[in-house]
C-alpha cells in the first residue's frame, strides 16, 4: 500500500505532462527511448557508474533521475548520471523521466546491485557441548552481496558433510554424536564470487565435556526443525530439512513419509533431504521423517528435508519430520504454503451516477486473494473503442465499488479491474457494458481564432475547433459573428453547418473599415463558448474621386506648378499615400512624366511642382491620390505650355565657294528651338584675334550667309547662333583659310597603345593634316580577333569637338580579345583615311560578365536533379579559355541543410547530374561561369524536386495491444518527415506468427492520417511478431525496427487431434492423442467422456486428466459393441470443442479399403481449387480416422501429400494452393487404427481455370521519342507466372503534377472497399494486344508535362498486377535525323570550313540549340577525335588548329533541350600544305678531329610534301678570329644524313635543321664538339710507307690508349695539295700495327698523305703526325718506254705535215664560220650566276663537304697571281664555283667585297642551296656528267692578294660572269688551256672496303670515265650505284 501511495502523484503527473498541448509544431515528436535499460546490473563497490537515458524527440529534453522512487536530480539537459564510487547505499531501483514540451515518458526502471563483502561480525569464541550431544556451531554473520561461498575449517583442514557432520542450507555446522577428538578450533571462510573477496572468521573453540562417563545410548533429537515455508507459484524449488541426533550414530535410519506412506524417491544426503520433481496437485499431503534406530537399545538420529520444484497450488499442506526410536522420539513439522497471483474480479458493473455529471457508479465482487493478502486493485478503462490504459493504479483492496469521475461527455466508457497480491497483478475481470454520457454544449471556444484582410470588401476567419476534450459531443458546425469595432451596432452572424469547415470568407463588407469577429461551435446539446474578440481591418481601396480645384501654370521653360485641394477622406478609402503630378504631349499620351507629392494634412492647398519638361512645350496636366492598392481618377486634364527659353545650337554649319576674300556660311535650324525663333547671329573673327570679330544679325528665315571682306590666306574662326525672345542660343563654330577650301583631312601617325585594361585602352596619337580647317571628330576602328579571323574594320569609337586631343581612352571592349586599331579624323569636309593600324593587341581577363542560360532542371531519380544550362559563348569567356568553368551550389528549397557547391571545369559541359539528394525534396540551383580572374553572375533560381520514393524507415512509437483472442489494436506514430520520401498514401500493418517460417500478413490501413489497425482474425493465444510500414504512390517503404512482440488473449481450445486407438480388446480400449492444434492459451487438463453409442449423453463416464497426459486406458467396456469417446481440452477460459470417435470393442480389425476414384465436376473446377469427391471404402471394422489427399501436376511432376488431416466422415475436399492454367491428378487413401489404405485409382486429368496474372512485365526504359510521345521498352513476365495465355499488354499512364501535392483529398472510387484515391488524375489506359510486344511509342502526349507510366499484363481471366511507376518528362527529345549536306571546304593548312543543313523539320523535336561537329584525322581516330560543340543553332563552323595537309573526317550532329541526335554520315577534306615541324631528332656518329656524321629524323607532322631540308652549322665560337656559316640545301625527303668534313679540332659547333614544304618549318638545333674528347686514345706514331709493285704498306707504332682499351684503327688519306683528310680504311684490327691494300683504290697520278687514328670507347683518338707524301703512279707498260714514243712521234710526225698541208687549204674557207662557231659556245655555255646545276640522283644517301680541293673540271686558270676565266681577260669579281649541289648567294659577295684580314676577324659565307644529291661517310663523288669543283672559300681565304683584287673590282661588270661556268660531255676543261692539268687531277680517293655507316652502295663506274672515283667490286652491292663526290665549303 505504501508504494501504490508513492507511485500514484507520480503517475498523475507523468499523465498531465502527457496532456500538455504541444507548443512548437504539428511535426513535433514526444520523447521516445532508443534503447531501455537491462532489468538488472551488478557492479563493483569502488566502481564509477553511468546511467544514460538514451532517448530522442524534438528539442529540448530534460531529464530527470530518480532513486527508489526517490529525487535525485531536477530536470536538466543532463541525460547521465555518475556515480564516481559507487558503495552498498546506492544499491536500489534508478529510472529516469524525460520531457519536452510533447510530454513525458518514464524510463524501465533498472536495478543496480553492488557487490561488496564486509567483515565477520563478532561471536561466541568458546561453546561446549557434552559427549555424545549434537554440537551446532551457528556461522558468523557477515554482510556481503551476493551471498559468499562458505566454507567450515577445523584446524585448517575443510570439513566435508558426512554421516556426521551436517553442513544446513544456512551454512550452520552440526557434529552429531560428538566424541572427544571434535574438540577443537573452527573457523569459517567466505568467499564472494563476484569481486573475488575472501574473509575468514575469528575461530570458534569447541570443547566436549563428559568425555570419559558412559556411551549410554542417546534418543533421536530434532537438532535443526524443519521451519514453515511460504512460496510463490512458480518458485523454483522449495527445501525442508530435518537434522537429528543419536547414539548409536551408524544405527540410525531415516525414514520419509507422505500421509503414513513411505517415501523412496527424491531422498538424498543420507536421506536428510526430500525432493520432489515436478509436484502437482497428487503431490499434495502430510509428509513424516523418521529417523529409527535399527537396534531399540539404541536411539536414532534422523534428518529430513523437502524440495518441491515448480511448486502449484497443490503442494499446498503441513509437512512433518518424527524420529522414533525405543529411546523415544521426536517430530517436529513445517507448513508449506503456496502463494499464488489473485483471481480476477467478479461482476464488475458499470452505471451512470444517478447524483453526477460526468460520473460512472463502478461495483464488483472480491475474488479469491491466492493465499495472499489483497494490496489494491488496478482500474483500467476504454474511452470510445480506444485501447485499454489504466484509470487508478491503487484502488483500496477492500473497497467493491466507487465513483469513477472526471469524465468527458458524449464518450463512451468501458472499465475492468484486476487485483494484485505480493505474487504480482491477476487476470483482468470481464470488460463491463459500455456506458455513454450524454452530450453537452461545447465547454471550450474554438481556438487559434486568425483574422486577415484578404480584400477591400472582405476579411479572412480561420480556426481550429476546440480541444477534443471539450467539444463534450460530436459537432454539428460553428456560427461566427462579427460587427463594427467600437459603434453600437448589433450582431450580424454566420452559421457553418459543417464541423469539417475551419475558415471562412466574410463578404460585402466596407472598405478599409475595422470589425470584431467571435466564432462558437456547437453540438447537438446546443452552442458553446465564443471565442475572444478578434478585430480586423478590411483592406484599403484606391481613391474614388480625384483631387478637387487643380491649377497648372508653367514657372519656367521646364517646370509646371500644381495646386489642388485633397480629396475627402471618405473617398480615399485607405490610408492617402500622396499625390501624382502628371504631364504628358498631346500627340504621346503613353509618355507621361510622373512626379509623386507626399500628403501635407496641415494645409488645405496643396502645391507641387513638375519638373525636367522640354522647353516652350505644350503639356497636358492631371493630378491624382493614391492609396497603397492603387491610383485613384485623375483630375481633368488642363493644357499647359513651358516657357521660352535660348535655342540650341544650329545643324550642319557647313563652309562652300571659299574666295581669298570671301566664303558661303550654310547651316539649319536648331534642332531645339525652345521657343520661336527670331533670328540667327553670325560673327567671324581671324583665329585668336578677338579685335577683328565682325557680326551680323539675320531674320529667322535665312539659312545661309555670304563672308565678304576677309584677308586673302588667313584663318578665320565663325560662329553661328540662334535666338529667340529669351536671347542667343548655343554657338556652332569651326575654323576655315580663306582662299584656302577646306579639304579631307589626312590620317594620323604614330598611333601608339598603353593602359590596357579589360574593357578599354587609351589611343596615343600624332593628329594628321587638319584640312586647312578644325578636326570635329575622332573616329576609332578596329579589327576584333586573331590575325586572320576577322579583317573587317569596324566603328567601335568616337570622340567629337576635341580637336587638340592627343590621346583617348577606347572604352567598351571585350576582356581577353584581339584588337587593332586605327584611327580617323573628321573635318568639314569629310573623314579622313585610316592611320596605319597598331599592333595586334589583347586586352586582360576579367571576370564573365553574364551567367550561363537556359538553366533547367529536371527530375532524375529519387535522390538525383539534372541540371542542364547554355555554355557560355566563347564570346563571353573574358579569359584563357583553358581556366573557363562552371559552379554551381544548390540547397534545399525550405531552407534546411546547408549550400552544397560543385565545380564543373570542362568550359563546354552544359550538363550535369546532382547526386546524393534526399527522396521528394525540393532544391534550389544556380550556376555561375568562372575563369581564372573570377566569377560572373549567378543565373536564375531554378527548383527541382527529386522524384518520391518509398519511405526509408518505417513510422515510430509502434505498439499492440491484444484486445481479444483473436484480435489486438495497433497504433503507431507517422514517419518522421526526412524519412517519408513522398506522400504516404497510407500504412500496412504487417505480421505472422514469431518463428513461423509462414509468409507475414499485411493489414492495410489508408490514409495518410491513419494511425491505427484493429487486426481481426488472428489465431489464439498466439505470439505476434509485428511492423509496420507506410506506402507512398511508388511502393512500400521499410519496416518499423525492431519488431514488436504481443501475444492474443487465451481463449477456450480447439478440439484435441490425432486420436487414435493402438490397442482395443473386447473390454478395454486404449486411447492416444495429441495436443490440440490450436491450444489458445496452456492447457489445464483434459477430459475425456466415453459411452455406448446408443446410449444417451447423461450415460457418459467422465474423466479428468492432468495436461501433461496423452494416453488414456478404459476398462469394463462391452465386447463387440461400439464407444463413442470425446475429448476436450481446458484452459483458464474453460472448456474447448470436443473431438469425437468411435471404436469397436472387438479383436477382428483390419485396414481400411481404398476410397473410389475421385471425381471432380466441370462446375467445381476454379483456378487455385478443385472439389474432390469419391466414396469411402470398407472401413475394416475400425472406424477411419482421417483420409490423405495427394496430387500430382502434369506431365512430369511427382507425387506430392496435399493434406493428411482431411475428416473421416468427408466423401468431399476443396483441393486448394493449386496453379493456374495447369493440368493435376489427385488420389486419396483412408487411415484407421491399424494403418493406411491402398491409395484410391487416380483421378481424371483435369486443367485449372486461367487466372489473372501474378506479375507485372519488368519496364527496361521509358525514353522521349518525340515532343508529344516516349518510347516504352519491357519484358514480359516469365510464363509461370501469366497463369494462362497472354492475350497482351496495359498501359497506364497520367499527367504529374509535384508542385500541387500539398495535401489530400478523399473521394469516392468505384471499390467499395478503397478510402483514398491518388491525388493526381486517373490514369489513362491504351490497350495493346500481342504477346510478343516488348516496346511501344506511346504518344498524342501534353508537351513539357511529367507523366508517369506503369504496366500489366493481362488474359483471359483478368489484369495482373501494376508494375512500380516509370515517370519521364515528355516535351524533349533528341533529334532524330542528322544535319544535312554536310560539305567540307579546304581554307588554310590549319582551317577546314564546315557547312550543312538542319535535319528535317519534323526530326528536330524542338528548337535545334546548336551542333557537335565530331573530327579525326582519317588514319588515326582513336587518338586525335575531337568535337567541337556550336552553342547557336547556325549552320557553319570553321575547325581551327588542324594539322596540316591531312585528311579529316567529320561528322555533325544536332541537339536540342533533350540532348544529342544522331551523327552525319563521315566527310573527307584534307587541309592545304603547311610548313613542317621540327625533325624530330639530331644525332651525331663517327667524331673525329675534323668530321662528323650527322643524321636527322623527319618531321612528326609534315603537314605536306616535304621537298628538302636546310642544314645550317657555325662554330660557336670565332675559329683563327673567322666566324663561318655554312648553309646546305638538300632536296628531297631523303638523304637523312650528310658527312661534314671541314671542322676544325677541339671547335664546339652549332647544328641547326630545318624542313620544308613549301616553306620552311621551325628549326632543331644541337651542338657538337669535335675531338680528341675526353679519355680518346693519343695519337698513334708516325706512319711511314712501303710500296710493294701496286700494293702500299702502311706502318705505325702503338700510342696512348687513354682511358679505354683501343677496340680498332682508321685510316685517313688526302691528296697532297691541301685535300681534305678522308677516311680510307676502316676497322682495322686493334692487334695488328701495319696495314696494305691495293693501289688501285687510289687516284692515279695522285699524291696522297696518309695518317692513323685510334678508336677506342670513349671516341676517336688523336690522329698521328702525316705520313710522307706517295705517288699512286704505277709502273710504265712498255708501250710508254721513251723509244716507243720517239717512233711513234716520228710516225705522226709525217701524217701531222701532211694533215696540215690539207687543212690549211681548207680552213681558208671556212675561216669565218669557224670564228663565229667558236663565240657562240663560249657564250651558250656559260652559266648565270642566278643558275644551277643539281645532281638529280634520286636518293643519295650522303652530301660531304669539301673546303681545300680544286676541282679538275675548274673552269679558272691561274696567272698573274689571280684566276682568270679563259674568255674574260680581266674578270672583275673572284671566281666562285657553282658545283652541282652547292649554290651560293648574292649577299655572300657582298660580305666578301669588304672583308681585308686586318679589318676582319671572322668571314662568313651562307651558300644557298644544294640539289639532291648522294654520297657515301668518306668520298666526295660526283655525277658521271660533272667534274671536281674546288672549294672556292678556303682556296682563296689564305692569300689577302684575293681580298684585294675582290676589293678592286671595277663596277659595271657583271658577277654572274664571273661565277659562270661550262661543263662538256668529254669531261675536258671548257676551252681554257691549263699548262698543269695533270697535277690539278687530285683530290679523288679510292675505298677498299664496306664503311660501318650505313651508306647505300653504288655500281662502278666506267673507268674511261677519269673524274668519277670507283670503289673494287668486293666493296660494292651488286645492283647499286657509284655514289658521286659531292661538294664541300667551309666558309
Amino acid at each position: 500500500m505504501a508504494g501504490g501511495g508513492r507511485w500514484q502523484p507520480l503517475l498523475c503527473i507523468l499523465l498531465a505532462l502527457q496532456g500538455t498541448p504541444g507548443a512548437g509544431a504539428q511535426d513535433d515528436v514526444s520523447p521516445y527511448f532508443k534503447t531501455e535499460p537491462v532489468r538488472s546490473q551488478v557492479h563493483l563497490e569502488g566502481n564509477r557508474l553511468v546511467l544514460t537515458c538514451m532517448a530522442e524527440g524534438s528539442w529540448p529534453l530534460e531529464f530527470k533521475w530518480l532513486h527508489n522512487n526517490k529525487e535525485l536530480t531536477k530536470f536538466s539537459l543532463e541525460y547521465r548520471y555518475m556515480i564516481t564510487s559507487l558503495d552498498r547505499t546506492h544499491a536500489g531501483v534508478y529510472r529516469c523521466i524525460v520531457r519536452n514540451r510533447m510530454g513525458a515518458l518514464l524510463q524501465r526502471q533498472t536495478e543496480v546491485q553492488v557487490a561488496y563483502m564486509g567483515s565477520f561480525e563478532e561471536s561466541e569464541t568458546h561453546q561446549s557441548v557434552c559427549h555424545g550431544e549434537a554440537a551446532v556451531i551457528h556461522a558468523p554473520r557477515i554482510a556481503s552481496f551476493p551471498q559468499p561461498q562458505v566454507t567450515w575449517f577445523r584446524d585448517g583442514r575443510k570439513i566435508p558433510p558426512s554421516s556426521r557432520i551436517a553442513i544446513t542450507l544456512e551454512n550452520t555446522l552440526v557434529i552429531l554424536s560428538t566424541v572427544a577428538p571434535d574438540a577443537g578450533r573452527y573457523y569459517v571462510q567466505a568467499v564472494n564470487d563476484k569481486n573475488g573477496d575472501n574473509k575468514t572468521s575469528q575461530p570458534i573453540t569447541l570443547t566436549v565435556e563428559n568425555v570419559g562417563g558412559p556411551a549410554d545410548p542417546i534418543a533421536p533429537t530434532i537438532i535443526i526443525p524443519p521451519r514453515n515455508t511460504s512460496v510463490v507459484t512458480g518458485t523454483s524449488e522449495v527445501t525442508m530439512e530435518c537434522v537429528a541426533n543419536a547414539r548409536p550414530l551408524m544405527k540410525l535410519h531415516i525414514v520419509w513419509k507422505k500421509d503414513g506412506a513411505p517415501l523412496s524417491s527424491g531422498l538424498s544426503d543420507y536421506n536428510r533431504r526430500l525432493t520432489i520433481l515436478n509436484p502437482t496437485l497428487g503431490d499434495s499431503g502430510y509428509y513424516e521423517c523418521e529417523a529409527v534406530l535399527r537396534s531399540s537399545s539404541v536411539p536414532a538420529v534422523a534428518e529430513g528435508t523437502l524440495h518441491i520444484s515448480q511448486t502449484w497450488s497443490g503442494d499446498i499442506g503441513t509437512y512433518t519430520c518424527r524420529v522414533l526410536s525405543a529411546g523415544g522420539n521426536d517430530s517436529r513439522s513445517a507448513h508449506l504454503r503456496v502463494r499464488q497471483l489473485p483471481h480476477a474480479p467478479e461482476n464488475p458493473v458499470a452505471t451512470l451516477s444517478p447524483l453526477e455529471k460526468r460520473a460512472i457508479n463502478l461495483t464488483w465482487a472480491k475474488p479469491f486473494d491466492g493465499n495472499s493478502p489483497l494490496l489494491h486493485y488496478i482500474l483500467e478503462v476504454s474511452e470510445n473503442n480506444a485501447p485499454w490504459t489504466t484509470l487508478m493504479a491503487s484502488v483500496d483492496p477492500e473497497a467493491t465499488s466507487m465513483v469513477v469521475r472526471g469524465l468527458v461527455p458524449a464518450r463512451s466508457y468501458q472499465f475492468r479491474l484486476c487485483a494484485a497480491n505480493d505474487v504480482g497483478k491477476g487476470q483482468f475481470s470481464q470488460d463491463t457494458e459500455r456506458v455513454s454520457l450524454p452530450e453537452e454544449p461545447p465547454t471550450a471556444p474554438p481556438q487559434n481564432v486568425i483574422a486577415s484582410g484578404r480584400t477591400n470588401q472582405s476579411i479572412m476567419i480561420q480556426w481550429q475547433p476546440p480541444p477534443e476534450s471539450h467539444q463534450n459531443g460530436l459537432l454539428k458546425g460553428y456560427l461566427i459573428r462579427f460587427c463594427l469595432a467600437g459603434l453600437p451596432v448589433g450582431y450580424q452572424f454566420k452559421n457553418i453547418t459543417s464541423a469539417e469547415v475551419n475558415n471562412l470568407l466574410l463578404e460585402d463588407l466596407i472598405i478599409w473599415t475595422n470589425y470584431e469577429i467571435e466564432v462558437a461551435a456547437y453540438n447537438s446539446a446546443g452552442l458553446g463558448v465564443y471565442s475572444a474578440r478578434v478585430t480586423e481591418w478590411t483592406l484599403q481601396g484606391v481613391p474614388t474621386v480625384p483631387p478637387g480645384n487643380v491649377q497648372a501654370e508653367a514657372t519656367n521653360a521646364t517646370t509646371i506648378r500644381f495646386t489642388w485641394n485633397p480629396p475627402s477622406p471618405q473617398f480615399i478609402n485607405g490610408i492617402n499615400q500622396g499625390y501624382k503630378l502628371i504631364a504628358w504631349e498631346p500627340e504621346q499620351a503613353e509618355e507621361v512624366t510622373v512626379v509623386t507629392v507626399r500628403p501635407n494634412f496641415q494645409d488645405s492647398i496643396h502645391v507641387g511642382y513638375l519638373g525636367g519638361l522640354k522647353k516652350f512645350t505644350e503639356y497636358f496636366t492631371s493630378v491624382l491620390c493614391f492609396t497603397t492598392p492603387g491610383d485613384g481618377p485623375r483630375s481633368p486634364p488642363q493644357l499647359v505650355r513651358t516657357h521660352e527659353d535660348a535655342p540650341g545650337p544650329v545643324g550642319h554649319l557647313s563652309f562652300s565657294d571659299i574666295l581669298d576674300t570671301s566664303l558661303k556660311v550654310s547651316w539649319q535650324e536648331p534642332l531645339e528651338k525652345n521657343g520661336i525663333l527670331t533670328g540667327y547671329r553670325i560673327s567671324w573673327e581671324e583665329y585668336n584675334r578677338t579685335n577683328t570679330r565682325v557680326t551680323h544679325y539675320l531674320p529667322n528665315l535665312t539659312l545661309e550667309y555670304r563672308v565678304t571682306g576677309l584677308t586673302a590666306l588667313t584663318t578665320y574662326t565663325i560662329e553661328v547662333a540662334a535666338m529667340t525672345s529669351k536671347g542667343q542660343g548655343q554657338v556652332s563654330s569651326s575654323t576655315i583659310s580663306s582662299g584656302v577650301p577646306p579639304e579631307l583631312p589626312g590620317a594620323p601617325t604614330n598611333l601608339g597603345i598603353s593602359n590596357i585594361g579589360p574593357r578599354s585602352v587609351t589611343l596615343q596619337f600624332r593628329p594628321g593634316y587638319d584640312g586647312k580647317t578644325s578636326i570635329s571628330r575622332w573616329l576609332v576602328e578596329a579589327q576584333v580577333g586573331q590575325i586572320g579571323e576577322n579583317e573587317e574594320w569596324e566603328l567601335i569609337h568616337q570622340l567629337a569637338n576635341d580637336p587638340d586631343v592627343r590621346s583617348m581612352e577606347v572604352p567598351n571592349l571585350h576582356p581577353y580579345m584581339y584588337y587593332s586599331f586605327r584611327l580617323r579624323q573628321v573635318n568639314i569636309v569629310g573623314t579622313s583615311p585610316p592611320s596605319v593600324p597598331s599592333r595586334r593587341m589583347q586586352t586582360l581577363q576579367a571576370p564573365p560578365d553574364v551567367a550561363p542560360a537556359n538553366v533547367t532542371l529536371r527530375t532524375a531519380s529519387e535522390t538525383s536533379l539534372w541540371l542542364r544550362w547554355m555554355p557560355l559563348p566563347e564570346l563571353e569567356y573574358n579569359g584563357n579559355p583553358e581556366s573557363v568553368g562552371y559552379r554551381l551550389r544548390y540547397t534545399r528549397a525550405d531552407g534546411r541543410g546547408r549550400t552544397v557547391a560543385h565545380v564543373i571545369h570542362e568550359r563546354v559541359e552544359r550538363e550535369f547530374t546532382i547526386e546524393d539528394l534526399e527522396e521528394w525534396t525540393e532544391y534550389r540551383v544556380q550556376v555561375q561561369a568562372f575563369n581564372a580572374i573570377g566569377a560572373g553572375p549567378w543565373s536564375h533560381v531554378v527548383l527541382g524536386r527529386t522524384r518520391e520514393s518509398v519511405p526509408s524507415s518505417g513510422p515510430t512509437n509502434v505498439s499492440a495491444l491484444a484486445t481479444t483472442s483473436s484480435s489486438m489494436l495497433v497504433r503507431w506514430s507517422e514517419i518522421p518527415e526526412a524519412d517519408r520520401n513522398g506522400l504516404v498514401l497510407g500504412y500496412k500493418v504487417v505480421y505472422k506468427e514469431k518463428d513461423s517460417d509462414a509468409r507475414a500478413q499485411v493489414w492495410p490501413a489508408e490514409g495518410n492520417a491513419s494511425r491505427s489497425a484493429q487486426l481481426a482474425g488472428l489465431g489464439k493465444y498466439v505470439l505476434y511478431e509485428i511492423r509496420v510500414l507506410a506506402f507512398t504512390r511508388i511502393g512500400d517503404g521499410a519496416p518499423s525496427s525492431p519488431p514488436i512482440l504481443e501475444r492474443t488473449l487465451d481463449d477456450v481450445p480447439g478440439p484435441p487431434v490425432g486420436i487414435l486407438f493402438p490397442e482395443v480388446r473386447t473390454t478395454s480400449v486404449r486411447l492416444i492423442w495429441q495436443p490440440p492444434a490450436a491450444p489458445n492459451g496452456i492447457i489445464l487438463a483434459y477430459q475425456i467422456t466415453h459411452r455406448l453409442n446408443t446410449t444417451s449423453t447423461n450415460a457418459a463416464t467422465v474423466e479428468v486428466l492432468n495436461p501433461s497426459a496423452r494416453q488414456y486406458t478404459a476398462t469394463g467396456l462391452q465386447p463387440e459393441s461400439t464407444y463413442l469417446f470425446r475429448i476436450t481440452a481446458q484452459t483458464r477460459k474453460g472448456w474447448g470443442a470436443a473431438a469425437e470417435a468411435l471404436v469397436v470393442t472387438t479383436e477382428k480389425r483390419d485396414r481400411p479399403q481404398p476410397p473410389s476414384k475421385p471425381v471432380v465436376q466441370q462446375e467445381d473446377v476454379k483456378a487455385r481449387s478443385v472439389l474432390l469427391c469419391w466414396e469411402p471404402g470398407s472401413d475394416g471394422l475400425s472406424p477411419v480416422r482421417y483420409y490423405t489427399v495427394q496430387t500430382r501436376e502434369l506431365p512430369a511432376g511427382e507425387w506430392t501429400l496435399h493434406s493428411a488431416s482431411v475428416s473421416h466422415n468427408a466423401t468431399s475436399f476443396a483441393v486448394d494452393r493449386l496453379k493456374p492454367f495447369t493440368s493435376y491428378k489427385f488420389r486419396v487413401k483412408a487411415t484407421n487404427d491399424i494403418g493406411d489404405s491402398e491409395y484410391s485409382p487416380e483421378s481424371e486429368s483435369l486443367t485449372t481455370l486461367q487466372a489473372a496474372p501474378e506479375e507485372a512485365p519488368t519496364i527496361l526504359s521509358v525514353t522521349p521519342h518525340t515532343t508529344t510521345s516516349v518510347l516504352i521498352r519491357w519484358q514480359p513476365p516469365t510464363e509461370d507466372k501469366i497463369n494462362g495465355i497472354l492475350l497482351g499488354f496495359r498501359i497506364r499512364y497520367r499527367e504529374l503534377v509535384y508542385d500541387g501535392l500539398r495535401g489530400f483529398t478523399t473521394r469516392s472510387l468505384s471499390s467499395p472497399g478503397a478510402k483514398w484515391a491518388e491525388l493526381t488524375p486517373g490514369y489513362a489506359v491504351r490497350n495493346l494486344t500481342g504477346a510478343g510486344l516488348t516496346h511501344h511509342e506511346l504518344d498524342n502526349l501534353s508537351k513539357h508535362r511529367r507523366y508517369e507510366i506503369r504496366m500489366s499484363v493481362y488474359n483471359a481471366a483478368g489484369e495482373g498486377p501494376a508494375s512500380p511507376p516509370q515517370e519521364v518528362f515528355v516535351g524533349e527529345a533528341v533529334p532524330t535525323a542528322p544535319p544535312q549536306n554536310v560539305a567540307i571546304q579546304t581554307a588554310t593548312a590549319t582551317q577546314l570550313d564546315v557547312t550543312w543543313e538542319p535535319p528535317p523539320l519534323e526530326a528536330q523535336n524542338g528548337d535545334i540549340q546548336g551542333y557537335k561537329i565530331y573530327f579525326w584525322e582519317a588514319q588515326r581516330r582513336n587518338g586525335t577525335e575531337r568535337v567541337k560543340t556550336l552553342f547557336l543553332p547556325e549552320n557553319g563552323v570553321k575547325l581551327k588548329n588542324l594539322t596540316g595537309y591531312t585528311s579529316y573526317l567529320i561528322t555533325v550532329s544536332a541537339f536540342n533541350a533533350a540532348g544529342d541526335g544522331p551523327r552525319s554520315a563521315p566527310v573527307r577534306g584534307r587541309t592545304q600544305q603547311a610548313a613542317p615541324s621540327a625533325p624530330s631528332t639530331i644525332r651525331f656518329s663517327e667524331l673525329t678531329t675534323t668530321s662528323v656524321n650527322v643524321s636527322w629524323e623527319p618531321p612528326l607532322l609534315p603537314n605536306g610534301i616535304l621537298e628538302g631540308y636546310r642544314l645550317v652549322y657555325e662554330p660557336c665560337t670565332p675559329v683563327d678570329g673567322v666566324s663561318k656559316i655554312v648553309t646546305v640545301d638538300v632536296k628531297g625527303s631523303s638523304p637523312l644524313w650528310m658527312k661534314v668534313k671541314d671542322l676544325a679540332e677541339g671547335v664546339t659547333y652549332r647544328f641547326r635543321i630545318r624542313a620544308k614544304t613549301f616553306a620552311y618549318g621551325p628549326e632543331i638545333e644541337a651542338n657538337i664538339t669535335t675531338g680528341p674528347g675526353e679519355g680518346a686514345p693519343g695519337p698513334p706514331g708516325e706512319p711511314f710507307i712501303s710500296r710493294y709493285g701496286s700494293a702500299i704498306t702502311i706502318h705505325w707504332a702503338n700510342g696512348d690508349p687513354g682511358k679505354g682499351p683501343i677496340t680498332r684503327y682508321v685510316i685517313e688519306a688526302r691528296p697532297s695539295d691541301e685535300g681534305l683528310w678522308d677516311i680510307l680504311i676502316k676497322d682495322i684490327p686493334r692487334e695488328v700495327t701495319s696495314y696494305t691494300f691495293s693501289m688501285d683504290i687510289l687516284k692515279q697520278g695522285v699524291s696522297y698523305d696518309f695518317r692513323v687514328i685510334a678508336v677506342n670507347d670513349y671516341g676517336y683518338g688523336t690522329p698521328s703526325a702525316p705520313s710522307p707524301s706517295v705517288s699512286a703512279q704505277k709502273a710504265n707498260p712498255f708501250y710508254e718506254e721513251w723509244w716507243f714514243l720517239v717512233v711513234i712521234a716520228l710516225v705522226g710526225l709525217i701524217f701531222i705535215l701532211l694533215l696540215v698541208f690539207v687543212l690549211i687549204i681548207r680552213g681558208q674557207s671556212k675561216k669565218y664560220a669557224k670564228k663565229s662557231d667558236s663565240g657562240n659556245n663560249s657564250k651558250a655555255n656559260a652559266l648565270s650566276h642566278g643558275e644551277m646545276v643539281s645532281l638529280d640522283e634520286g636518293s643519295f644517301p650522303a652530301l660531304e663537304l669539301n673546303n681545300r680541293r680544286l676541282s679538275v673540271k675548274n673552269s679558272f686558270c691561274r696567272k698573274n697571281g689571280i684566276y682568270t676565266r679563259a674568255s674574260v681577260s680581266l674578270p672583275r669579281s673572284p671566281p666562285r664555283p657553282s658545283p652541282g649541289s652547292l649554290h651560293y648567294s648574292d649577299e655572300d659577295v657582298t660580305k666578301y667585297n669588304d672583308l681585308i684580314p686586318a679589318e676582319s676577324s671572322s668571314l662568313t659565307e651562307k651558300p644557298s642551296e644544294i640539289s639532291d644529291s648522294q654520297g657515301s661517310d668518306s668520298e666526295y663523288e660526283v655525277d658521271q656528267n660533272h667534274q671536281k669543283a674546288h672549294s672556292f672559300v678556303n682556296h682563296y681565304i689564305s692569300d689577302p692578294t684575293y681580298y684585294n683584287s675582290w676589293r678592286r673590282q671595277q663596277k659595271g661588270i657583271s658577277r654572274a660572269q664571273a661565277y659562270s661556268y661550262t661543263e662538256s660531255d668529254s669531261g675536258d676543261p671548257d676551252h681554257c688551256p691549263l699548262s698543269n692539268s695533270t697535277s690539278t687531277q687530285q683530290g679523288s680517293l679510292f675505298r677498299p672496303k664496306v664503311s660501318r655507316t650505313p651508306t647505300p652502295q653504288t655500281p662502278v663506274n666506267p673507268p674511261s670515265q677519269q673524274s668519277t672515283l670507283y670503289r673494287p667490286p668486293s666493296s660494292l652491292a651488286p645492283g647499286s650505284r657509284a655514289p658521286i663526290a659531292g661538294f664541300s665549303s667551309f666558309v
